[in-house]
């Protein structure tokens, strides 16, 4: 029998962020883990080689596979090549993503699609992929990193806010309807943090409108900076953060896990959770009538 401590873990977006962050923070803790990238013989064949390096010079468990979560094949492809060596995956840690930042209504249908492709489709294409087995097994933990755009809505990153608020609901729905099979979900909820992140988004496709706003066009990048600014700061946080509070979220028990945590600067995010949190549970206790799904089963 496994222990906690030689459990799978599966992360995707491995290649640099939260994602490398959490790889090697859950491999120094002694679990087994698959950092999953796309391009990992190409363009991130050098971060590839770098986590196997560390991973042999501190004698850690830490594989990589190739993954595109915006690809239906090369997901079922890689979760299934996983299983067949590990026989079964025990957490998904959905920490993929990139960010638009712009004028919202200068952003085409397509770019749109694009943004919820990666942060919204590629989330469920590796949990539908993965749930069968930890419903097999009656046990299991999804970590999906959101954001503080989840909860609340800054001006112009409106196209990754509906990608991530839309995240949320999707996993708390998941969280109920999986409670019944021990399988429980969890979101991560960083703020700020200095990953490279704001600027891995395409520019606006749609140059009339964006031309339209005329002075107001340049407040996207001016908020860049700063937030570029802040980052080179002594009071900017640690994006270790994140991954200790994934890693925290992993090591908790069966049953005790919350299902929310946000990380960093929170802007009032925690509050507006504590605020939330009972109302969301009366609706399925007391309006619905399903307090069952409230109980993770052992």
């Amino acid at each position: 029998m496994k222990t906690s401590k030689n459990k799978t873990v599966v992360i995707t977006g491995s290649s640099s962020g939260f994602g490398y962050l959490t790889a090697l923070t859950l491999a120094r803790k002694g679990f087994n883990v698959w950092a999953t990238m796309r391009n990992s013989e190409t363009n991130n064949a050098p971060k590839k080689e770098e986590l196997l390096k560390i991973a042999k010079q501190e004698n850690l468990s830490i594989s990589v596979a190739d993954m595109d979560v915006n690809s239906d094949q090369s997901v079922i492809k890689a979760i299934q090549s996983i299983v067949d060596v590990e026989g079964t995956i025990d957490y998904l840690i959905n920490n993929a993503g990139y960010m638009f930042v712009g004028i919202t209504e200068a952003y085409s249908i397509q770019q749109a699609k694009e943004q919820f492709e990666t942060n919204f489709f590629g989330i469920l294409r590796t949990t539908n992929a993965v749930l069968p087995f930890m419903r097999k097994q009656r046990e299991g933990l999804i970590v999906n990193v959101t954001s503080l755009a989840g909860r609340l809505t800054f001006p112009y990153f409106g196209i990754y806010c509906a990608s991530k608020h839309a995240v949320e609901a999707y996993s708390q729905a998941l969280r109920y309807e999986l409670a019944p099979f021990g399988v429980e979900v969890s979101i991560v909820e960083p703020g700020p943090f200095g990953t490279n992140l704001l600027f891995t988004g395409p520019k606006e496709e749609n140059q009339e409108v964006f031309n339209a706003y005329g002075d107001h066009k340049d407040v996207p990048h001016t908020m860049l900076k700063n937030f570029e600014g802040f980052y080179a700061t002594d009071e900017a946080p640690n994006p270790q953060l994140v991954a200790d509070k994934i890693a925290s979220l992993v090591e908790a028990e069966k049953g005790t896990r919350t299902d929310r945590v946000v990380a960093g600067i929170d802007y009032g995010v925690i509050a507006y959770n504590n605020k939330v949190f009972p109302i969301q549970e009366s609706l399925v206790k007391d309006a619905l009538q399903m307090e069952h799904l409230l109980t993770i089963q052992k």
